[in-house]
């Protein structure tokens, strides 16, 4: 009755959002009196496991150069040997890219249906009950699946972090396939900065069209900086070259689940509103009252941006 963790992690540091899961699984765990196993994935692993080790009864550790960078096929591979070897109740990771193609490849072989995005979860009778929203958060979905082992991806900023535990531990070295993947990756390239990557960050800038110019997102910048936050773009922003495609949020972008959201000047389509469902405050400001953002939204500022955010600037930096 063990729940299995996919830990994320990039450079040897954890994904903030697997910190979550991993309240999930102790509490699952706790419930059924299994056990909470973890496998991680990579290269130079020390630093990341000395981070869950208290979190996870045991811990299966894939270390090798050749797994430095994600590949599906061997990724997939390590851990569908680890699912057959726990042959656990439940598998569990954060929703991000990464893991909706590394989930669904594993759901293709075990022939198993895959919950992306689960914001609630329980155990009844060993049937997993689970909500996640659907079409841009105006429907909550209720259903349960009884095809073990059970795979679920949880939702962004759902639950709260499981930093430190009471577990042993226990570290289980995995073998790496000898055989070479079935691609080479020639390069990669890492964006300049210390800004966090957006679907971690806790306060989001985004911002629209009403911006008129890619200068003006200067606003937005100062804005995010006083709120110690990070600036979005929609997607005709970065369809026009303003923003880069890795600021974009919405269904053809990314999913966040920030504290804090402002959707600044941006009307909010669907396609967006899709990205922003499991942010817990979304403030909107828009000259335009019957704008769609503002039915999503928990505080509406009709007006002019130009004159608003400004504002909102020397407000926010003065509390600082």
């Amino acid at each position: 009755m063990s729940v299995l963790v996919y830990v994320q992690q990039e450079g040897g540091n954890i994904r903030k959002a697997t910190f979550e899961v991993m309240r999930v699984a102790d509490c699952l765990a706790d419930q059924t009196g299994g056990k909470v196993v973890g496998i991680i994935i990579g290269d130079d692993l020390d630093s990341a496991l000395g981070s869950i080790n208290s979190l996870c009864d045991v811990v299966y550790c894939a270390s090798s150069p050749k797994l430095s960078t994600y590949r599906l096929d061997l990724y997939l591979t390590l851990l569908q040997k680890v699912v057959e070897l726990e042959a656990p109740l439940i598998v569990l990771s954060a929703s991000s890219y990464q893991t909706k193609e590394l989930f669904g490849a594993l759901g293709g072989r075990l022939k198993k249906p895959v919950i992306v995005d689960c914001f609630s979860l329980r155990l009844e009778d060993d049937i997993l009950l689970y909500e996640r929203a659907i079409y841009g958060g105006k429907i909550m979905v209720q259903g349960h699946v009884h095809e073990r082992p059970y795979l679920v991806l949880v939702r962004n900023k759902t639950f709260e972090p499981l930093i430190q535990g009471k577990r042993r531990g226990e570290v289980v070295e995995v073998e790496v396939p000898s055989e070479v993947s079935h691609y080479e990756v020639i390069e990669r390239t890492t964006l300049q900065g210390t800004k966090p990557d957006i679907t971690e960050a806790d306060v989001i800038v985004c911002g629209g069209r009403g911006l008129k110019a890619p200068e003006n997102f200067g606003l937005l910048e100062r804005l995010a900086s006083a709120l110690g936050g990070v600036v979005g773009a929609s997607r005709a922003v970065v369809d026009a070259g303003w923003r880069p495609q890795s600021e974009q949020i919405g269904k053809s972008g990314k999913t966040v689940s920030p504290s804090l959201y402002f959707a600044i000047g941006l009307s909010g389509a669907i396609h967006h509103v899709m990205g922003i469902e499991g942010s817990k405050i979304v403030v909107a400001i828009n000259k335009d009252e019957k704008a769609p953002i503002f039915e999503h939204a928990d505080y509406g500022i009709v007006g002019d941006l130009f004159e608003i955010v400004p504002l909102l600037i020397e407000e926010f930096s003065v509390e600082q």
